[in-house]
């Protein structure tokens, strides 16, 4: 059921190169949001199934609303300054790549690729050297259809390359749904916990990362890997996702997780046709007013498929910089990834030809 009083929802819009938006930031037409400037904003409002847009330029917009404290509230929340995880997932640099490495023989794109260990270590170093911040580890697969694992042989699979790993001091965050494998995880050396189910799937999860103190990042995915996309049925796919992310940041933070070790992750691909998906991705910058880091995670989707005609998963590197290079516009600045390498460079060369 929707609830019946006003949502206030609100979505910067056309960014600037650093040196058109600095100039125009001094005659207050633009806003430096996320080390981007944007020129524009637009105010969205939700009544039931009723919504209404209207964009303004920076000045009407400040005139309008100087009074409204829940627009004032998500404006501030805007730029937010998370030094924990700036520290952590950044190390200084202005964007932060997380390599892919699957522990699993079904995964949709490189399923079988690092189930022997020395290869494991080889890929996950590789990365690393390429620019990689951090290695995303994951036992069991959770694309469409995918059958459940259980923690036992999820641990069985990621445990041993952890442990390598994190000998070679190689920062990990572990993707798990399960919360022995999350316990397994960070007692050998795992700094972030990435749940696809947003700490939905397992009761006890909250509990292993609030004890240990661990970051994590909070997925949407209606359902299951089996269900999921029967259940991406949506009032307003952005909005619908935005009130998923800022009701289980509200509830993780009334439960006694720290808000600075959160990060949240739209689920790309999970839960999302190829409508919904293209809409979700040109509408990232709305998820700032979250108040939370913003990860995402495009590499090799079918989203690409759709629009390239590209069945081969290992194909997608041209649709997964382009996403990605658009997402960096929008102030996005982690990037869950297959090819770092490539789209480290990307991103690199991108920002430096964007920003100053």
């Amino acid at each position: 059921m929707i609830s019946s009083k006003i949502k206030y929802y609100i979505r910067p819009l056309s960014p600037l190169n650093y040196e058109d938006g600095y100039l125009l930031s001094k005659k207050k037409r633009a806003v430096l949001i996320q080390d981007i400037f944007f020129n524009k904003i637009e105010v969205i409002t939700r009544r039931e199934l009723k919504i209404k847009k209207k964009i303004y330029n920076f000045p009407e917009f400040f005139k309008v609303f100087e009074k409204n404290k829940k627009i004032c509230d998500l404006f501030n929340n805007l730029n937010y300054n998370n030094k924990t995880l700036k520290k952590l997932v950044f190390k200084n640099k202005k964007i932060s790549i997380f390599g892919i490495l699957n522990i699993t023989p079904d995964s949709f794109s490189d399923g079988g690729t690092n189930l022997n260990l020395s290869e494991a270590i080889a890929n996950a170093q590789k990365m690393v050297n390429d620019g990689a911040s951090f290695i995303d580890v994951g036992g069991e697969s959770t694309r469409p259809g995918a059958i459940p694992v259980s923690a036992h042989d999820e641990i069985l699979r990621v445990t041993p390359v952890i442990q390598r790993l994190n000998c070679k001091k190689i920062d990990l965050s572990l993707d798990t749904r399960n919360s022995s494998t999350m316990e397994f995880g960070i007692v050998s050396g795992v700094k972030i916990i990435n749940d696809v189910s947003g700490f939905t799937n397992d009761n006890k999860s909250l509990d292993v990362v609030k004890k240990y103190s661990t970051p994590i990042i909070v997925m949407h995915m209606p359902g299951t890997p089996q269900t999921m996309m029967e259940k991406n049925k949506y009032n307003d796919v952005v909005l619908d996702v935005y009130d998923f992310l800022r009701d289980r940041i509200q509830f993780l933070t009334q439960s006694g997780l720290k808000r600075e070790n959160i990060i949240v992750d739209p689920g790309i691909g999970f839960g999302k046709d190829y409508i919904q998906n293209i809409k979700l991705i040109k509408n990232l910058s709305v998820f700032h007013s979250l108040g939370v880091p913003l990860m995402l995670g495009v590499s090799r989707k079918r989203f690409i498929e759709s629009i390239s005609n590209k069945s081969n998963p290992q194909q997608r590197l041209g649709g997964t910089t382009a996403a990605s290079l658009f997402a960096m516009t929008q102030g996005i600045k982690i990037h869950r990834v297959h090819d770092v390498q490539e789209i480290n460079q990307a991103l690199i060369v991108f920002e430096r030809l964007f920003n100053k």
